[in-house]
């Protein structure tokens, strides 16, 4: 038998970075999600993608909007990053958001965002893969918030090139 936990568990070997993607839901409201499922595609044309589960609450903003930013967080932005991972309505409260590409709302203190229009969306089981044509992008010299075996990490400060240790920050429940 195929045991979903240990499959879920063994996929969490492959060390990811966080992010949040945004968008507007359809009354104009800012709609925003955590994601680790993020990965670049294409570099002609500039590609990237990410999947949502089919039943997350934002879905219905994801599979209307034209437009998304897909923020890479930072290694201090743990606390967004939990925010935006609560099924909540409040995720924005207290937020001073910028506008992109398609009125999608922009964060600020990521380590890079990336402004997409949505070029596919595909069947992928119980997610849905939605795939974006980078519009543009900023990067900043910050460290990224990174997530493996449940828990969120990032590169030790005086390794900055990434090519030393990863600690621990804390966990996230499962």
């Amino acid at each position: 038998m195929f045991d979903p936990r240990q499959f879920r568990n063994a996929l969490g070997h492959f060390a990811t970075g966080v992010t949040i993607v945004t968008t507007r839901g359809t009354e104009g409201e800012p709609v925003g999600v955590t994601v680790n499922s993020f990965a670049s595609v294409s570099l002609d044309p500039p590609l990237i993608l990410w999947s949502l589960a089919k039943n997350s609450y934002s879905l219905a903003a994801f599979t209307a909007t034209d437009h998304f930013a897909v923020h890479v967080l930072a290694s201090s932005q743990q606390g967004l990053s939990d925010r935006f991972a609560r099924a909540a309505s409040d995720k924005f409260s207290g937020l001073e958001l910028d506008s992109g590409i398609g009125d999608a709302p922009l964060l600020d203190g990521c380590a890079t965002v990336f402004e997409c229009s949505t070029e596919h969306r595909y069947d992928g089981g119980d997610h849905l893969i939605l795939v974006g044509r980078v519009q543009h992008f900023e990067v900043h010299d910050r460290a990224p918030l990174l997530f493996y075996r449940g828990c969120y990490a990032a590169p030790e400060p005086e390794t900055m090139s990434f090519g030393g240790l990863m600690h621990a920050v804390s966990p996230v429940a499962a």
